[in-house]
């Protein structure tokens, strides 16, 4: 399976935690470090992207890429619990037998049966 993108970016859980407060703070007011684009000082804390210059990254703040992180952060990140309901181990996951199918059926009152109309 090939590489989607060229490099690798953080998920949407990791950026939730670098939104924390005293995370963003950190972030935002990076030391000097002359391997990172824009000397690190110009970086977007949920797209987790650094920018060249202020002007980039004001332009990327206004980008639909940009929206659409913020939509996706909005919805929140993939959970465990919720990948266990999707795989059916929710809390209502009771197996019926056959008997509780039947009685759930012979207490509603048809006024047709299913032989009445063959």
């Amino acid at each position: 399976m090939g590489r989607l993108r060229r490099s690798r970016v953080k998920d949407l859980d990791q950026i939730e935690l670098d939104l924390l407060p005293h995370h963003k703070a950190k972030l935002e007011k990076q030391p000097i470090d002359e391997d990172k684009p824009g000397l690190g000082q110009h970086y977007c804390v949920e797209c987790a992207k650094y920018c060249e210059t202020d002007a980039a990254l004001q332009t990327h703040l206004k980008s639909k890429i940009h929206r659409r992180q913020l939509k996706q952060l909005k919805q929140g990140a993939y959970t465990v619990a919720e990948s266990e309901r999707a795989a059916g181990l929710g809390v209502d996951n009771k197996q019926r037998g056959v008997e509780e199918v039947v009685k759930k059926f012979t207490g509603m009152s048809h006024s047709t049966t299913p032989t009445d109309r063959l």
